[in-house]
């Protein structure tokens, strides 16, 4: 009896220990050994591999982390500044008000809609900082890297654990949930939406730090290459553009992330929090950081062709995102495609007893697939990183990582619906029958 129950334990254990330690403890590396084998090891996982053999795999790490470990005075400068001037952004900018979904727990978050300004602003004033008024190199990001991760991830891992403290002790709102277990909370977060001094806390991490830090780093990457050749190589100039138009994309749309899984569902704590603030700019930006040193030429039509696939991929992106953003905003009375779009009434009731009701949009994008706005996301990614060519593996570990994401996400927002809308969620199921890929999955 007693070993069953063990083992009956041993999947929730994994899950909500062990996944989430194992997960605290190797992201930091992974991130810092990006950094450092793309600029200090020519991008390649072979002569890292083999450091590792020759001096060992905590040798190594440490030999790469240990010059960048607490950051730097720059480093510490640089995120300072910046995250001040976000947040006085997100205060000061005009924009709507906007109302997000409403919680398990009744409570209505409320946003100012500012994003496209805060973006275009912020591009604004990095380049006439630096080549405007050359109030410093622009090449200054690409060259503090190394230390700007460090520093992040120790101000990420304080961050992540005052929030655990905040949601246990001082929460924002009724929507704050403690497990136990010290490991998953500090993983998974304690609390929907902590706000401090009247700034969200979520929308400043993922939206105003993370996202709006990857296109600064963009810029100064195509500076340093430019820096180091005297010329941008048409390879880069694809891959930051097309993430350049994947990052306006998304503040053009912020109002409809407010409402996806990641705000409506994941809890602000290392998976998010951590996440947004380090892997973003160490990992999303990693194919181009590769091209840096690597200044290949393409064809030009091969080029072009890379660079359209990838925009069209983008805009249906968007375009999928949009279809259901407007299907919910004229409650399906609206047209997708040239046609009334088909929905699926969702009733579900709110864990303080409420009843409410949603439309599940059933054709258009979404009636290829449940979960079909997918793929174009990653194949605008693939786009972004096939000028990086095949030679080497490292700037395609940020496509394999997006899509097993992507993947897990779809599975984990499927049986979230699930538990949510119950019959209605089999009868929508019925009308769009594949998850991701028709005939496919």
């Amino acid at each position: 009896m007693g070993a069953r129950l063990q083992t009956s334990h041993l999947p929730q254990f994994l899950r909500h220990t062990m996944m989430p330690l194992f997960l605290i403890v190797a992201c930091p590396p992974i991130a810092i050994l990006m950094w450092y084998t793309c600029t200090q090891l020519d991008g390649s996982l072979a002569l890292l591999w083999g450091r590792m053999l020759h001096h060992g795999l905590l040798a190594t790490i440490w030999s790469a982390w240990a010059p960048v470990f607490w950051g730097s005075k720059v480093a510490w400068s640089i995120i300072a500044i910046y995250a001040i001037s976000q947040l006085a952004l997100m205060r000061l900018l005009p924009g709507r008000r906007f109302e997000g979904p409403i919680t398990p727990q009744g409570n209505i978050p409320v946003y100012k809609a500012n994003g496209i300004s805060a973006y275009f602003t912020t591009l604004a004033l990095f380049c006439t900082a630096t080549w405007g008024v050359h109030l410093f190199p622009p090449t200054l990001l690409y060259d503090h890297l190394g230390e700007l991760v460090g520093a992040l991830n120790l101000f990420s891992l304080f961050l992540c654990l005052l929030l655990y403290c905040k949601g246990r002790y001082f929460p924002s709102t009724s929507d704050a949930k403690i497990s136990g277990n010290l490991i998953f909370d500090y993983y998974w977060g304690t609390e929907l939406y902590p706000r401090i001094a009247g700034w969200d806390i979520k929308m400043f991490t993922n939206c105003r730090f993370g996202m709006m830090g990857w296109a600064l780093l963009l810029l100064s990457f195509a500076a340093k290459q430019q820096q180091l050749y005297g010329f941008l190589s048409n390879t880069l100039m694809i891959s930051v553009a097309l993430q350049l138009l994947y990052i306006s994309k998304f503040f053009i749309w912020e109002t409809g992330y407010l409402r996806s899984l990641d705000i409506m569902h994941d809890q602000a704590g290392f998976y998010i929090c951590w996440g947004c603030l380090v892997w973003v700019p160490a990992i999303y930006t990693s194919p181009a950081l590769f091209m840096v040193q690597h200044p290949f030429q393409l064809p030009f039509m091969v080029a072009m062709t890379i660079f359209v696939v990838g925009t069209l991929a983008i805009l249906t992106n968007y375009m999928a995102d949009r279809q259901r953003q407007m299907v919910r905003i004229h409650q399906g009375a609206c047209r997708i495609w040239g046609r009334k779009p088909e929905v699926t009434h969702a009733n579900y009731t709110t864990e303080g007893g409420e009843k409410k009701s949603t439309l599940l949009l059933a054709s258009g994008f979404w009636g290829v697939a449940r979960h079909f706005h997918y793929v174009p996301e990653v194949a605008g990614a693939l786009c972004w990183t096939l000028p990086a060519l095949f030679s080497y593996f490292l700037p395609y570990f940020y496509l394999f990582f997006l899509m097993t994401l992507l993947i897990e996400r779809a599975i984990r927002d499927d049986k979230r619906c699930a538990e949510k809308y119950g019959e209605f969620w089999d009868l929508h199921c019925q009308k769009v029958r594949y998850k991701i890929l028709p005939y496919l999955f």
